[in-house]
């Protein structure tokens, strides 16, 4: 099932379905329509998540969530559209790894992330599945190390974009294996997707929830998950760490920030709104049959994850030494 498809359907089946946990926040704010920027592509992770979300917070609070994707810049433009929005709570952005890495990757943003925006929750996270085309000689990750290795340079790797989660992952992986892989950008997921499963490129890493259906249609070849453990997704893939990269781990995780300055009673409402989404049983399971795992946060603790991710990433960048002008 396609990102688009899988969006519809969980908007269809969500819709219908009572938020009393959140129903009594919906006071005095918000009085008009609530807009979340998707700084990312239709049809990945952060794109299906807000959908998702926007659909079930619109109940609970009674007014329109609309979500607007503005792509370009791996993440930057979007977010340098809600920076320069009113902090009346009445713009929202969606976070993911991308944007903390780009704090040290795109040294000529006009933005300071932890400076000109503000916490207001996590969502939830996904491992990460490395795949290849079937037209690759490697059916497990050794394999693949052992033929990068002996072909340095020659072999592509797809991402959706400079300083996304996957690309960060791809570089993470290529420093820990040791290897030479060629970093292919594209302009979104779908669009890197569809250059692995056409073979324009041999390798990808990819949200388990967006690459599983193609794994199942035999597309492409799973090698390894990127978690501490196995999917329950695909409970039969190694991961990373016990496939031949020790230590290894990537995930894509999801957030919502609000432009600096923000109220913080409208930042606690937005929290305990979306803490009581992510606790929902219905998306909770939702989310794991899919290969997401639901987070709970307060402002505060978030704060603290973006802290501690924008340092992570840093010594990554560090290494590659890849920072696009």
């Amino acid at each position: 099932m396609t990102g688009s498809r899988l969006a519809l359907a969980l908007a269809a089946a969500l819709v219908a379905t009572p938020i009393a946990a959140i129903a009594g926040l919906a006071q005095d704010y918000p009085t008009r329509p609530i807009k979340i920027i998707v700084p990312f592509g239709a049809g990945g992770p952060a794109d299906v998540t807000a959908r998702l979300l926007s659909n079930v917070l619109q109940e609970g609070f009674g007014q329109p969530f609309v979500v607007e994707n503005r792509t370009g810049a791996g993440g930057v433009i979007g977010t340098l559209e809600a920076v320069k929005s009113p902090a009346d709570g009445y713009t929202l952005l969606m976070m993911s790894n991308t944007q903390t890495a780009n704090e040290s990757l795109v040294p000529t943003r006009k933005y300071e992330l932890m400076r000109d925006l503000a916490p207001i929750a996590a969502i939830n996270y996904s491992d990460l599945l490395i795949v290849v085309h079937p037209s690759v000689p490697a059916r497990t990750l050794q394999e693949f190390i052992a033929l990068a290795k002996s072909q340095p340079g020659k072999l592509n790797y797809a991402s959706s974009g400079q300083g996304t989660p996957y690309h960060m992952a791809g570089e993470l992986f290529k420093s820990m294996a040791g290897i030479d892989v060629v970093h292919v950008p594209y302009r979104n997921s779908g669009e890197a997707r569809s250059g692995v499963i056409g073979g324009q490129v041999q390798v990808m890493i990819d949200a388990v929830p967006a690459m599983a259906p193609n794994v199942a249609e035999n597309q492409v070849r799973a090698l390894a998950t990127t978690g501490k453990a196995r999917s329950r997704v695909l409970p039969n893939v190694p991961t990373a760490s016990e496939a031949g990269v020790p230590g290894y781990e990537a995930t894509i995780w999801l957030g919502l920030m609000a432009p600096s300055g923000t109220p913080k009673p409208i930042i606690d409402k937005l929290n305990a709104a979306v803490n009581a989404v992510v606790k929902r049983p219905d998306i909770v399971k939702l989310w794991t049959e899919q290969g997401a795992v639901p987070i709970s946060m307060t402002p505060e603790e978030f704060d603290k994850h973006l802290r501690g991710d924008i340092v992570k990433w840093a010594e990554v960048v560090k290494k590659f030494g890849d920072k696009p002008q």
